[in-house]
């Protein structure tokens, strides 16, 4: 494992002419503020790069560089004209193509949705919006987010910034990409089993899945109009990418907001995002770790690094203990519920009025022939794993496991087929992140070293119920003990 400091270069990636990466998000947008810099020339750095490493890197499927120019000029009037503006004014983001945007291309990743142009906003979207964001465009994903990789039929597979021959991980694989190669500071993912952490941990930036309910959907999962769109409605979540935890968490003070249009969202609390109480109470916190989840296979180079990362946060946390909730696996559970979430006879009827044959993953969900048995046992299977694991956590604050078993892996694939010459089942590669969905408790990923090629290697903390920011001040700690590089390896 390799953590000091320096980039790794890849080579198939074109040299850059002097556009700086985009990388903090809370200094960019202070800066934008005061007048240090302008929105305008912010994003004119953000399309450059986009113009420039996107062609190989296809992390976005739609770019709206009339749209993001128009804003940010607004933006940057009404700073002259000594008005006040929002917490992001003048940032870039980009939004992952599952989440809706009004007058801009959505697709889902789907060519059933190939033109679709939303008649209103996510509720994400809105917020970025009132806090004076400027959307740069949408970022490619799996096909619904029914993968842990970036690949579907309507744009070609987005790429890794740290070695483009391999997968940027996903299904929130465009917004990864994109805040690991600079283009953008923030970038918006859905996750419903994984899809955040994941290609945050192969792409080496941070990812977060909030608690669930935290950051309010809709339309996504919530309207039952869009089959394929509408699905995960209990395990979906949505979150920030950013390079650093605090940037995260400036993020989430915007996005986390109660919304009608979600039954299930909540009203933030006083200061909670506000990471300075809690990491001074980090040293009294008690944390339980597993590299495996005691039968899990994970990659030599993973396990080692994990175990290293536990071995500093021993020298601040005393109560760090080997330990897991012990809910076995759980992958039979979770295609059952997400089958049972999908819109399976509408996305039948779409795909046969547009002549097109839906394959992979989602493909076998729609075609199988589901029993009302199947779906109880899932269900009753779930609550098993929730009480398992709220038992478990009643002894620890937090929860440490490897975000993947492997790092990032050749683009052309859906996963390593083996592990040190054991074989692997289809998602073997990642047994730790659908826990946090199935019970809805908060979960990150953080950079903490390289592999021996220079791949980027993430661990995950989850914590308790409704614990972000306990998640976010850990995470905090966990970057102060592994300088790594925050600029992008291009």
């Amino acid at each position: 494992m390799r953590s000091e400091s320096g980039s790794v270069r890849s080579s198939a990636l074109p040299e850059q002419d002097g556009a700086t990466p985009l990388t903090g998000l809370a200094d960019l947008a202070e800066a934008i503020r005061c007048g240090d810099r302008s929105a305008g020339e912010v994003i004119e750095e953000s399309l450059h790069r986009i113009r420039t490493l996107d062609p190989t890197l296809n992390a976005f499927c739609t770019v709206d560089e009339e749209g993001a120019r128009s804003r940010a000029a607004e933006v940057d009037r009404r700073i002259a004209a000594g008005e006040s503006v929002g917490p992001l004014a003048g940032v870039p983001v980009g939004v992952k193509d599952l989440i809706c945007t009004q007058g801009m291309r959505t697709t889902g990743g789907s060519v059933l949705y190939a033109d679709f142009i939303p008649d209103e906003d996510d509720v994400v979207v809105e917020l970025l919006r009132k806090a004076d964001a400027v959307i740069v465009g949408k970022t490619n994903a799996a096909e619904f987010g029914y993968g842990a990789i970036g690949h579907n039929d309507l744009f070609p597979t987005t790429r890794n910034p740290w070695n483009t021959a391999l997968t940027s991980g996903g299904s929130s694989a465009g917004s990864a990409a994109a805040v690991s190669a600079g283009m953008v500071p923030l970038a918006l993912g859905t996750d419903g089993g994984g899809s955040i952490r994941i290609p945050a941990s192969l792409s080496g930036v941070f990812g977060m899945k909030p608690s669930w309910g935290r950051v309010p959907l809709y339309p996504g999962c919530r309207d039952e109009r869009y089959p394929g769109l509408s699905g995960w409605e209990s395990l979906e979540h949505i979150g920030p990418i950013t390079h650093t935890a605090a940037d995260a968490a400036l993020a989430l003070s915007v996005l986390s907001q109660p919304s009608a249009r979600d039954r299930f969202s909540m009203p933030p609390t006083p200061d909670q995002w506000d990471l300075t109480q809690r990491l001074e109470s980090l040293s009294r916190c008690r944390v339980a770790f597993s590299v495996d989840l005691g039968s899990a296979l994970v990659d030599r180079e993973v396990r080692v690094a994990v175990e290293d990362a536990v071995r500093r946060l021993q020298g601040v946390i005393p109560e760090v203990d080997r330990a897991h909730p012990g809910t076995g696996s759980n992958e039979t559970t979770f295609e059952a519920i997400v089958a049972m979430e999908t819109d399976r006879s509408g996305l039948r009827a779409l795909a046969a009025s547009k002549g097109v044959a839906i394959k992979g993953w989602l493909g076998s969900i729609i075609e199988r022939q589901w029993t009302g048995d199947e779906f109880t046992a899932a269900i009753l299977d779930r609550k098993r794993i929730v009480n398992a694991t709220w038992r478990f956590m009643e002894n620890y604050d937090f929860f440490i496991t490897p975000t993947t078993a492997v790092p990032a892996f050749p683009i052309d694939s859906y996963g390593p087929e083996t592990i040190e010459g054991h074989e692997l089942p289809p998602s073997g590669w990642t047994p730790f992140s659908t826990l946090a969905n199935f019970t809805g408790l908060p979960a990150a990923s953080i950079p903490i070293g390289f592999t021996k090629q220079g791949l980027p290697i993430g661990i995950q903390v989850m914590g308790r119920h409704l614990d972000d920011q306990g998640v976010l001040a850990l995470a905090t700690l966990v970057e102060s003990l592994f300088p790594l590089p925050t600029r992008p390896p291009i």
